[in-house]
């Protein structure tokens, strides 16, 4: 090692590292399943907030909706600042920050077509007991602030050198991936992707990795897993269905980054500029893991005004309860309405009746509607297929969601909501494409299994 470090650059290092892999990854076994600690933080501060949160969504989202309106007629002068950040978007985002306000004032309110107020749809989003939206206000809240205990104490650099021979030949993603894969698996989906959407506006990712990142290995946590088979009923086949998950996710983590759209992402920084083509590279004199630990301790040693740190976890808050619940509730209720009272999805997955049928999937007809409707909310496949007789295609159909991965009324609406350089066109894009690969792959594998 080149640099003498002191020992309270090692202590930031060591334990505030080890501290953020116990909040976000290490699984803890409660009455409601294996959670880990950040999510078990965020329920039990969810149960306290319960009788209010639905309110202070609604003033959250009108601020936003309103500080966006104003900033459209106020022309930005100088370097950007935190009001720029939070409430400086396009007029598309405008509205949309907007229809949040109307759908939210609407379920509250009880005031509007069913189609909006039911608890199927808005109320999925915004229910202060059970609602996707006000549990994402707390989880933000810890995510916000103790996310720079895995980013900013040296933990990402200290594994990307060790992981980036894994990460790079089979997923052409850099070493320090690896964390953000992790922390999606382990703990949850939306965690991975505020890791890796942090990365990339800290010029970590490139546009072409951070896409691939939050679009490949923002899975769903286990304890989502549980609820997805134990919802379409076949509880007893857990350890088939989460391998067959395991299976299928990790060879579409090989296709998916050699082929349209991600293949086609500017493998440049946020800023357009060219990432170091060296960046990852052990420099002389080290091994992988010198040199990862001397990488680690630098930036570890880059970061020892905590204050700074913490003001820095509250402006992420902000940007999140600001930026992205909104979107995530507009984005979310229009997509379930599309699934509960339309028959666009019914009509998107007729297509896939004989596919299924040539690969003699029970009740094929039946299972081609629940093949497109996960694009709106992953749950809702193993609710249509619940009522299926057949044991293979409800396992089947159980797999399938799973593997799809983009979901808008949270996943989706969260990359839609941040600086991510995915569109919504994109978004679907990929979920067909994931959809259309898994399907023989988890078709062999139930028919093997039953």
């Amino acid at each position: 090692m080149t640099k003498k470090f002191p020992f309270y650059t090692w202590f930031l290092f060591v334990v505030l590292s080890a501290l953020g892999v116990f909040l976000f990854i290490t699984p803890i076994n409660t009455e409601e399943g294996m959670k880990v600690p950040i999510a078990i933080l965020a329920n039990m501060l969810a149960g306290k907030v319960e009788p209010f949160i639905h309110w202070f969504a609604l003033i959250t989202f009108t601020i936003a909706a309103a500080g966006s309106v104003i900033m459209q007629f106020i022309p930005q002068k100088g370097p950007r600042t935190l009001m720029d950040s939070l409430f400086r978007v396009n007029w598309f985002w405008t509205i949309m920050r907007v229809l949040a306000v109307i759908f939210t004032t609407m379920y509250l309110f009880q005031v509007g077509p069913e189609s909006i107020i039911s608890e199927n749809t808005a109320g999925i989003l915004i229910d202060p007991a059970s609602g996707l939206v006000t549990f994402m206000f707390v989880l933000f809240l810890f995510a916000g602030l103790l996310l720079p205990l895995l980013t900013d104490f040296g933990l990402l650099e200290f594994f990307g050198s060790m992981m980036v021979k894994v990460m790079r030949p089979l997923f052409k993603i850099p070493g320090r991936a690896a964390v953000d894969c992790l922390a999606s698996w382990v703990g949850d989906g939306t965690i991975g992707v505020l890791l890796t959407s942090k990365q990339y506006e800290e010029k970590n990712y490139t546009g072409r990795e951070a896409a691939t990142i939050a679009t490949t290995f923002s899975v769903v946590s286990i304890t989502f897993c549980l609820v997805v088979i134990e919802t379409i009923g076949i509880a007893d086949y857990f350890l088939e269905f989460y391998a067959s998950v395991v299976f299928s996710g990790i060879v579409l983590a090989f296709i998916m980054p050699r082929i349209y759209p991600l293949k086609q992402k500017a493998d440049t920084l946020i800023d357009g500029t060219e990432a170091p083509a060296n960046r990852e590279d052990v420099q002389e004199g080290f091994n992988a893991f010198s040199f990862g630990l001397h990488n680690a301790l630098t930036k570890a040693e880059s970061n020892k005004n905590l204050g700074k740190i913490i003001a820095s976890g509250f402006k992420n808050v902000l940007e999140m309860w600001f930026a992205v619940t909104p979107i995530i509730m507009a984005f979310g209720t229009i997509a379930l309405v599309l699934a509960e009272f339309t028959s666009v999805f019914r009509i998107l997955g007729m297509p896939f009746e004989p596919i299924l049928t040539l690969l003699q999937i029970p009740e094929a007809s039946e299972a081609a509607q629940t093949m497109i409707v996960g694009f709106a909310d992953m749950l809702l496949p193993s609710v249509l297929g619940a009522g299926i007789e057949s044991e293979l295609t409800r396992f089947f159909i159980a797999t399938v969601s799973v593997t799809q991965l983009i979901y808008l009324s949270e996943v989706g609406g969260l990359i839609l909501g941040t600086k991510l350089p995915l569109k919504l066109w994109d978004l679907f894009a990929i979920f067909l494409i994931r959809t259309i690969i898994s399907i023989p792959i988890i078709a062999a594998i139930a028919h093997i299994i039953f």
